[in-house]
């Protein structure tokens, strides 16, 4: 089990500007440690800090609670003790002039400053917070470039891309201090050598003869009293009855001053400025409250605030810094971005698990394994009350053996897999998703600040019913409803913003135009994305317009518009279409190359069919699409000439998503009829007429067959369009045949002749079971390549490889079968002397004896042997209807 952030629950005796340095402080009683402010030294997200500061402040009771965390954040207190706000949660800061920089400051049920900040408002003492101002870091991250990015890992503040921000601390990896860090040049002084980062919980567990920081921390404080929870009784939330809660803080403040005697105060360049203005708030708490005020703040810090300095010196090292406008919320967090591997230096690899931790009343670990069997038998496993019993047991007995003081989750992983498992890593991947990590999705109160789109967002999830979750989920809309349609059009039109709430994905249900899935997984940083997209507008449509107009100006290739276009119609909006459709109309006229407008018009077209299932007027877009499918029918047949392998395959693409264009025009002109809604008459003539859609497809069939037939253009083509001939009825019984044979003639190269086959029959889309049931086509095909000349045999090997490899299993072997039995065999009728082909795939005729004799049970089942029909005799030579079907 893994924790990042500040180190060990440390704390020290502080009297503001003269303190005795930490590490060498005689021991001091109980009493005489509260006279003075109380330095409670904390790990970010851990439950043993989080119950041991709990016990602190109830036993010390300060006039004020101070925090490390970004000043700005004070007036966002009072919100923390709403009924509304639910863990996991952050501050979020980010500069207004230019949301995209941010920093979140994390917090979880389970972290030692929501326990500080929760207790303080439920007894009505002050808050504040004490670290650097959002607006010098976040200002100074800009200033510090490539430097200051790369220093900044290790930092609480996470950025908005998910690296660590500037905004408080929280140690990197394993780290017990803020930073993780010491310097080996003066702190501050950047450019003065190589960091030398340390470890502080490493170096203590070292010292105790661990070879695992964590599994230390975890014995030290997470799974004894004071801190964790008694491994055999299920008592010790505290230390005992008149147990001294400050004791484990002053205990290990020695050890936080001694590694900073050792390795330097520069943790970090940037420790010195911070722990300076911490000074000057706690000087300033000080003359506001007395001395009677806690502070809790990351373990690294607290020899910093204890040592003697003065307020002038404290100011000098702050003179100077860059400054910007930045606005503080809340915002929800989840249990997975708290999790290391998201890439949060301060975070834990096991949230889900440290929740249970400080949740759990009494005996963790038998409600940890009753959880994880609940979750099993939800997923079909057999798991029952004695696996739980013996999981526990072995938990238990694995943790005694390791001489451990609580079964940790590496003892209670090793247990499931064993008990409930039975040895198989197959559940442990579910476990960990969702009980280790979890899928716990924080809230804030309905009138937490946020900027006016935020509110807009909010108002739709509720209006539609469409609540954020992180857990990723799957969503039917079903278009012809309001609802659907109200929540299709929000998520295209967040996706527009570049907020992807929801990415939309195949249907896996129906093929139609009115049917959209959708994954939704609501991650925290896409309140950043919500926050720049602000500059848009105040609510979602007029925010989308905006975008969609400054986009459709900005474009740079008719692909882009075009695309736009259709997600303009996706979206819903209607104001944002006329600047899409003259940009659209001025790129179009201007572009002359026949792929760029081949590639635009897929799109467009999809874009005439959502704009009549979403009952937009596609008037406009039916002109536009007609035109630009008439220039590419002139322009496509001479771009098809001289082209070599890569342009042949790219002009294919083009070839195939033209041909779906014109059928698409064409359905969507036949669905728009007048009283034709399942589209089974076609009549009228919409945006243009349906006469002229039927031209289109007739001049485009006459493009194709002049591709087909022309043999300058590379055999990859010509072999496509005669397969979208063949699929469009186009080309009559014997008009694949006749083009197959001129293809695979002896004049033709063979690398041509298999190109050509690989556009007739490869795609995956059906061209082998056109050859499995057309067997002169398969014929032809097997002669040619027994004609292939051996020294050509090699080139020609890999393009039908890659052809036949396209095919599914069951169609290469019967391929595989009607090739290896040779020409059809025929068989003669006994009596007229008539005979039968082989079917394919079926052996040669038909065996009438052996047919006749199912003859009688068939009659007797079909119910016709009353009905007067006569005996199928075979050697009678007298046969009925039933004799035929047989």
């Amino acid at each position: 089990m893994t924790g990042g952030g500040a180190g060990p629950a440390t704390g020290a005796a502080a009297t503001g500007t003269a303190a005795v340095p930490a590490g060498t402080a005689p021991p001091v009683a109980a009493a005489e440690r509260t006279a003075g402010p109380v330095l409670l030294g904390v790990r970010h997200h851990g439950p043993g800090s989080a119950r041991a500061v709990l016990a602190a402040l109830e036993q010390c009771g300060p006039s004020a609670v101070l925090i490390e965390g970004p000043p700005e954040a004070d007036e966002l207190v009072p919100l923390a003790g709403q009924e509304g706000m639910r863990p996991p949660v952050a501050l979020l800061a980010h500069v207004l002039d230019d949301p995209g920089r941010a920093a979140f400051w994390p917090l979880a049920e389970f972290s030692p400053e929501w326990v500080a900040l929760r207790w303080a408002v439920e007894r009505g003492v002050p808050v504040r917070f004490i670290d650097l101002p959002a607006a010098h870091s976040l200002a100074w991250r800009a200033e510090g470039g490539e430097r200051g990015e790369g220093r900044e890992r290790g930092e609480r503040g996470e950025s908005a891309n998910g690296e660590d921000g500037e905004g408080g601390e929280r140690g990197a990896g394993a780290s017990g201090a803020s930073e993780a860090s010491g310097a080996a040049g003066e702190p501050g002084e950047p450019g003065d050598g190589p960091d030398v980062r340390i470890d502080p919980i490493g170096a203590l567990a070292e010292a105790a003869g661990y070879d695992d920081a964590e599994r230390w921390w975890e014995d030290v404080v997470e799974h004894r009293g004071g801190g964790g929870t008694s491994h055999r009784s299920g008592s010790g939330r505290g230390g005992g009855p008149g147990a001294d809660a400050l004791a484990p803080f002053a205990a290990l403040a020695e050890a936080m001053g001694a590694l900073r005697e050792t390795y330097g105060d520069g943790g970090h360049d940037r420790d010195p400025v911070r722990e300076a203005h911490m000074r000057l708030r706690l000087r300033a708490a000080r003359r506001e409250f007395g001395d009677g005020v806690a502070v809790v703040c990351g373990a690294w810090h607290v020899p910093a605030l204890a040592r003697r300095s003065t307020a002038t010196a404290d100011r000098q090292l702050l003179k100077g810094l860059p400054k910007v406008k930045t606005a503080v919320t809340w915002v929800p967090w989840t249990h997975r971005r708290l999790a290391r591997r998201s890439g949060y230096g301060a975070g834990v690899a096991s949230p889900g698990w440290y929740g249970h931790l400080f949740d759990a009343p009494d005996r963790p670990i038998e409600r940890w394994m009753t959880k994880v069997a609940g979750l099993l038998r939800a997923e079909d496993y057999a798991v029952s009350s004695a696996h739980v019993i013996e999981a526990v047991r072995l938990a238990e007995g694995l943790a005694t053996m390791r001489g451990r003081p609580l079964a940790g989750l590496a003892e209670t992983t090793d247990a499931i897999r064993a008990v409930m498992g039975d040895g198989s890593e197959a559940p442990l991947s579910l476990i960990h998703e969702r009980l280790v990590v979890g899928e716990v999705l924080g809230e804030v109160p309905p009138d937490t600040p946020a900027v006016p789109l935020q509110r807009d967002i909010d108002r739709s999830q509720r209006s539609l019913r469409l609540k954020p979750a992180a857990l990723e989920r799957e969503v039917e809309l079903d278009l012809r409803k309001e609802t659907d349609a109200g929540r299709s059009r929000l998520l295209h039109r967040l996706r527009l913003l570049g907020i992807p709430w929801g990415d939309p994905v195949r249907s896996r249900g129906s093929t139609g135009t009115f049917r959209e899935t959708w994954l939704l997984q609501w991650e925290p940083e896409l309140s950043v994305r919500v926050a720049e997209a602000g500059i848009w507008g105040t609510t979602v449509l007029s925010a989308a317009t905006a975008k969609a107009a400054s986009d459709a100006v900005g474009a740079t290739t008719l692909a882009e518009v075009t695309a736009l276009a259709e997600r303009c119609l996706l979206a819903g909006l209607p104001d944002a279409l006329p600047v899409v459709m003259r940009a659209l109309s001025d790129r179009a006229a201007l572009d002359a190359d026949v792929g760029h407008l081949a590639q635009a018009l897929p799109a467009l077209v999809r874009s005439v069919r959502y704009g009549d299932v979403r009952g937009t007027d596609g008037a406009a877009l039916h002109e536009v699409a007609t035109g630009l499918a008439e220039r590419v029918f002139v322009g496509l047949p001479p771009a098809c000439v001289g082209l070599d392998a890569d342009g042949a395959a790219e002009l294919r693409g083009h070839l195939d998503a033209t041909h779906q264009a014109v059928a698409l025009l064409d359905q969507s002109a036949t669905d728009a009829q007048p009283g034709n809604e399942s589209g089974d008459e076609p009549g009228g003539e919409p945006g243009g007429g349906a006469g002229a859609l039927a031209g289109l497809r007739v001049r485009w069939a006459g493009v194709l067959r002049a591709i087909s037939e022309r043999d300058t253009i590379p055999g990859l083509i010509q072999g496509r369009a005669a397969r979208l001939l063949l699929d469009d009825g186009e080309l009559g019984d014997a008009g694949a045949e006749r083009l197959m044979g001129f293809a695979l003639s002896p004049g033709t190269p063979p690398a041509d002749a298999a190109g050509w086959i690989e556009g007739f029959a490869g795609g995956g889309d059906g061209g082998g079971l056109l050859l499995v049931h057309d067997e002169r086509l398969l014929g032809l095909v097997d002669g040619w390549l027994t004609r292939v000349p051996a020294a050509a045999f090699t080139d020609v090997l890999p393009l039908l490889r890659r052809t036949f490899a396209e095919y599914d299993t069951g169609v290469r072997r019967t391929l595989g079968e009607l090739i290896r039995r040779g020409p059809t065999a025929v068989s003669r009728h006994p009596a007229d002397g008539r005979t039968d082909a082989a079917a394919p795939g079926f052996g040669p005729g038909l065996d009438r004896d052996r047919a006749a004799a199912v003859l009688p049970t068939l009659r007797l089942l079909l119910g016709i042997a009353q009905a007067g029909f006569e005996d199928a005799s075979p050697a009678g030579g007298t046969a009925n209807g039933l004799t035929g079907v047989a």
